[in-house]
Protein backbone atom coordinates (compact mmCIF):
# COMPACT_ATOMS: atom_id res chain seq x y z
CA UNK A 1 0.00 0.00 0.00
CA UNK A 2 1.23 3.11 -0.54
CA UNK A 3 3.41 5.20 2.07
CA UNK A 4 3.21 9.10 2.55
CA UNK A 5 4.51 11.38 5.23
CA UNK A 6 2.73 14.74 6.93
CA UNK A 7 3.23 16.84 9.75
CA UNK A 8 1.22 16.12 12.63
CA UNK A 9 -0.76 19.41 12.27
CA UNK A 10 -2.04 18.07 9.58
CA UNK A 11 -4.53 15.62 10.70
CA UNK A 12 -7.59 17.14 11.58
CA UNK A 13 -10.36 16.11 14.27
CA UNK A 14 -13.74 16.34 13.25
CA UNK A 15 -16.79 17.32 14.84
CA UNK A 16 -18.29 13.78 14.66
CA UNK A 17 -14.99 12.56 16.36
CA UNK A 18 -13.73 11.06 13.10
CA UNK A 19 -10.24 12.09 11.72
CA UNK A 20 -9.29 13.59 7.67
CA UNK A 21 -5.99 14.38 6.73
CA UNK A 22 -5.41 16.93 3.69
CA UNK A 23 -2.22 15.72 1.19
CA UNK A 24 -0.97 18.76 -1.07
CA UNK A 25 2.16 19.41 -3.39
CA UNK A 26 4.39 16.77 -5.09
CA UNK A 27 2.87 14.08 -3.10
CA UNK A 28 -0.97 14.96 -3.60
CA UNK A 29 0.34 15.02 -7.65
CA UNK A 30 2.16 12.17 -7.53
CA UNK A 31 -1.35 10.16 -5.83
CA UNK A 32 -3.56 11.75 -8.31
CA UNK A 33 -1.33 12.03 -11.84
CA UNK A 34 1.51 9.04 -11.03
CA UNK A 35 -0.31 6.55 -9.24
CA UNK A 36 -3.92 6.97 -10.99
CA UNK A 37 -5.53 6.54 -7.62
CA UNK A 38 -9.37 7.07 -7.65
CA UNK A 39 -11.69 7.64 -4.35
CA UNK A 40 -12.29 4.74 -2.18
CA UNK A 41 -8.85 3.73 -2.61
CA UNK A 42 -6.26 3.20 0.44
CA UNK A 43 -3.40 4.65 1.34
CA UNK A 44 -0.63 4.25 4.59
CA UNK A 45 -0.16 7.83 5.78
CA UNK A 46 2.80 8.85 8.85
CA UNK A 47 2.54 11.69 10.84
CA UNK A 48 6.78 11.92 11.92
CA UNK A 49 5.80 11.05 15.30
CA UNK A 50 5.47 7.37 14.98
CA UNK A 51 1.50 7.65 14.47
CA UNK A 52 0.39 5.56 11.45
CA UNK A 53 -2.97 6.32 9.84
CA UNK A 54 -4.91 3.46 7.31
CA UNK A 55 -6.44 6.22 5.11
CA UNK A 56 -9.36 6.06 2.27
CA UNK A 57 -9.79 8.60 -0.41
CA UNK A 58 -12.41 10.58 -0.21
CA UNK A 59 -11.76 13.10 -3.40
CA UNK A 60 -10.11 15.21 -4.52
CA UNK A 61 -9.40 19.00 -5.90
CA UNK A 62 -6.56 20.90 -8.16
CA UNK A 63 -3.48 20.13 -6.08
CA UNK A 64 -4.95 18.34 -2.86
CA UNK A 65 -6.35 14.73 -1.76
CA UNK A 66 -8.41 14.72 0.97
CA UNK A 67 -8.48 11.45 2.78
CA UNK A 68 -10.48 9.65 5.82
CA UNK A 69 -9.00 8.24 8.57
CA UNK A 70 -10.04 4.80 8.84
CA UNK A 71 -7.19 3.36 11.49
CA UNK A 72 -4.14 4.67 13.36
CA UNK A 73 -1.84 2.76 15.50
CA UNK A 74 1.96 3.24 16.29
CA UNK A 75 4.49 2.53 14.37
CA UNK A 76 5.87 -0.89 14.45
CA UNK A 77 8.63 -0.54 12.21
CA UNK A 78 10.93 2.23 14.27
CA UNK A 79 13.63 0.70 17.09
CA UNK A 80 13.48 1.90 20.41
CA UNK A 81 17.23 2.91 19.97
CA UNK A 82 18.19 5.74 18.49
CA UNK A 83 20.78 5.23 16.26
CA UNK A 84 22.56 8.35 14.32
CA UNK A 85 25.11 6.82 11.96
CA UNK A 86 28.43 9.76 11.46
CA UNK A 87 29.63 8.89 7.74
CA UNK A 88 33.08 9.87 6.91
CA UNK A 89 32.24 11.36 3.16
CA UNK A 90 33.52 8.45 0.37
CA UNK A 91 33.90 8.99 -3.32
CA UNK A 92 31.08 9.23 -5.92
CA UNK A 93 27.41 8.19 -5.19
CA UNK A 94 28.68 5.67 -2.33
CA UNK A 95 27.02 8.13 0.32
CA UNK A 96 23.29 7.84 -1.61
CA UNK A 97 23.85 4.07 -1.50
CA UNK A 98 24.71 4.43 2.23
CA UNK A 99 21.64 6.43 2.93
CA UNK A 100 18.89 3.93 1.52
CA UNK A 101 20.42 1.02 3.27
CA UNK A 102 20.89 2.18 6.25
CA UNK A 103 17.35 3.43 6.57
CA UNK A 104 16.28 -0.22 5.60
CA UNK A 105 18.28 -0.92 8.64
CA UNK A 106 16.52 1.39 11.07
CA UNK A 107 18.79 4.37 11.41
CA UNK A 108 17.19 7.36 13.02
CA UNK A 109 19.40 10.68 11.62
CA UNK A 110 22.98 10.16 9.04
CA UNK A 111 25.70 13.02 9.70
CA UNK A 112 28.15 13.22 6.78
CA UNK A 113 31.92 14.43 7.54
CA UNK A 114 35.14 15.22 6.57
CA UNK A 115 37.81 13.47 7.91
CA UNK A 116 42.27 13.42 6.89
CA UNK A 117 41.38 10.68 4.78
CA UNK A 118 38.04 11.76 2.95
CA UNK A 119 39.23 12.13 -0.84
CA UNK A 120 35.21 13.50 -1.90
CA UNK A 121 34.71 17.11 0.36
CA UNK A 122 31.26 18.65 0.66
CA UNK A 123 31.93 22.35 1.16
CA UNK A 124 30.62 25.93 0.43
CA UNK A 125 27.30 25.72 -1.23
CA UNK A 126 27.50 22.34 -1.68
CA UNK A 127 26.63 21.32 1.87
CA UNK A 128 22.96 22.68 1.53
CA UNK A 129 22.63 21.65 -1.89
CA UNK A 130 23.90 17.78 -1.14
CA UNK A 131 21.60 17.70 2.05
CA UNK A 132 18.72 18.63 0.18
CA UNK A 133 19.30 15.87 -2.21
CA UNK A 134 20.23 13.33 0.33
CA UNK A 135 17.19 13.89 2.72
CA UNK A 136 14.93 13.65 -0.81
CA UNK A 137 16.63 10.22 -1.24
CA UNK A 138 15.95 9.45 2.93
CA UNK A 139 12.57 10.27 1.81
CA UNK A 140 12.20 7.88 -0.90
CA UNK A 141 13.85 4.92 1.37
CA UNK A 142 11.77 5.44 4.34
CA UNK A 143 8.54 5.09 2.02
CA UNK A 144 9.71 1.90 0.41
CA UNK A 145 10.97 0.05 3.56
CA UNK A 146 8.02 1.36 5.56
CA UNK A 147 9.49 2.91 7.74
CA UNK A 148 6.98 5.57 10.54
CA UNK A 149 9.92 7.77 10.37
CA UNK A 150 12.05 10.12 7.54
CA UNK A 151 15.19 9.93 8.83
CA UNK A 152 17.09 13.07 8.84
CA UNK A 153 20.29 13.70 6.78
CA UNK A 154 22.34 16.50 8.74
CA UNK A 155 24.39 19.01 6.51
CA UNK A 156 28.19 17.82 6.43
CA UNK A 157 30.20 19.13 9.03
CA UNK A 158 33.78 18.75 10.52
CA UNK A 159 35.28 15.90 11.83
CA UNK A 160 36.43 17.00 14.97
CA UNK A 161 32.68 19.13 15.09
CA UNK A 162 31.27 15.44 14.37
CA UNK A 163 33.05 14.14 17.55
CA UNK A 164 31.71 16.69 19.59
CA UNK A 165 28.43 15.66 18.61
CA UNK A 166 28.60 11.91 18.46
CA UNK A 167 29.66 11.75 22.01
CA UNK A 168 26.42 13.03 23.02
CA UNK A 169 24.82 9.77 22.39
CA UNK A 170 24.93 7.47 25.42
CA UNK A 171 27.15 4.78 23.58
CA UNK A 172 29.89 6.17 20.55
CA UNK A 173 31.21 3.26 19.21
CA UNK A 174 33.76 3.78 16.02
CA UNK A 175 34.22 0.97 13.83
CA UNK A 176 37.98 0.53 13.18
CA UNK A 177 39.86 -2.27 11.24
CA UNK A 178 43.13 -1.63 13.03
CA UNK A 179 44.65 -3.27 16.44
CA UNK A 180 43.08 -2.32 20.05
CA UNK A 181 39.60 -3.06 19.05
CA UNK A 182 36.85 -5.08 20.86
CA UNK A 183 34.08 -6.87 18.63
CA UNK A 184 30.86 -4.81 18.44
CA UNK A 185 29.10 -8.06 19.63
CA UNK A 186 30.67 -7.22 22.93
CA UNK A 187 30.16 -3.98 23.07
CA UNK A 188 26.75 -4.37 21.93
CA UNK A 189 25.74 -6.95 24.54
CA UNK A 190 27.16 -4.97 27.49
CA UNK A 191 24.97 -1.81 26.62
CA UNK A 192 21.77 -3.68 25.84
CA UNK A 193 19.63 -1.25 28.44
CA UNK A 194 21.31 2.24 25.91
CA UNK A 195 18.25 4.55 24.06
CA UNK A 196 21.07 6.53 21.39
CA UNK A 197 23.83 5.23 20.03
CA UNK A 198 26.18 7.27 17.57
CA UNK A 199 27.99 4.51 15.28
CA UNK A 200 30.97 6.33 13.28
CA UNK A 201 32.45 4.72 10.04
CA UNK A 202 35.10 6.09 7.57
CA UNK A 203 35.71 6.67 3.89
CA UNK A 204 37.77 4.44 1.88
CA UNK A 205 40.86 4.82 3.57
CA UNK A 206 39.50 4.52 7.21
CA UNK A 207 40.88 6.43 9.89
CA UNK A 208 44.08 7.91 10.61
CA UNK A 209 45.54 6.58 14.26
CA UNK A 210 45.27 10.57 15.35
CA UNK A 211 41.63 10.57 15.09
CA UNK A 212 41.29 7.15 16.77
CA UNK A 213 43.07 8.57 19.30
CA UNK A 214 41.02 11.44 19.37
CA UNK A 215 37.91 9.18 19.32
CA UNK A 216 38.74 6.74 22.41
CA UNK A 217 40.01 9.88 24.07
CA UNK A 218 36.41 11.70 24.02
CA UNK A 219 34.87 8.36 25.28
CA UNK A 220 34.58 6.07 22.07
CA UNK A 221 34.32 2.56 21.99
CA UNK A 222 36.42 1.15 19.07
CA UNK A 223 34.81 -1.51 17.59
CA UNK A 224 36.07 -4.04 15.06
CA UNK A 225 33.60 -5.64 12.43
CA UNK A 226 35.01 -9.13 12.24
CA UNK A 227 38.00 -10.40 10.35
CA UNK A 228 37.48 -9.53 7.20
CA UNK A 229 37.64 -5.46 5.67
CA UNK A 230 34.77 -4.03 4.54
CA UNK A 231 33.94 -1.66 1.57
CA UNK A 232 32.74 1.93 4.06
CA UNK A 233 29.15 1.48 1.68
CA UNK A 234 28.93 -2.25 3.42
CA UNK A 235 30.22 -1.26 7.14
CA UNK A 236 27.15 0.80 7.98
CA UNK A 237 24.54 -1.82 7.44
CA UNK A 238 26.55 -4.48 8.54
CA UNK A 239 26.99 -2.64 11.85
CA UNK A 240 23.41 -1.77 11.91
CA UNK A 241 21.72 -4.96 11.29
CA UNK A 242 24.48 -5.92 14.12
CA UNK A 243 22.68 -3.33 16.29
CA UNK A 244 19.61 -4.24 15.43
CA UNK A 245 20.20 -7.93 16.12
CA UNK A 246 21.71 -7.88 19.50
CA UNK A 247 19.21 -4.56 20.77
CA UNK A 248 15.81 -4.69 18.64
CA UNK A 249 15.05 -8.69 18.00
Amino acid sequence: MPRFFIRADQVAELDNGAKAIVIKGEDAHHISRSLRMTAGEEITVCDMQKNVYGCKISGFSEGEVYLDVISEAKSDTEPECYVRLYQAIPKGDKLETIIQKSIECGVSEIIPFSSERCIAKIEGKDIVKKAERHNKIAESAAKQCGRGIIPTVREAMRFKQAVEDAVKSELTILCYEGDGTQSIKEILSNNREVKSISLIIGAEGGFSINEVNILREAGAKIAGLGKRILRCETAPSFALACISYELEL
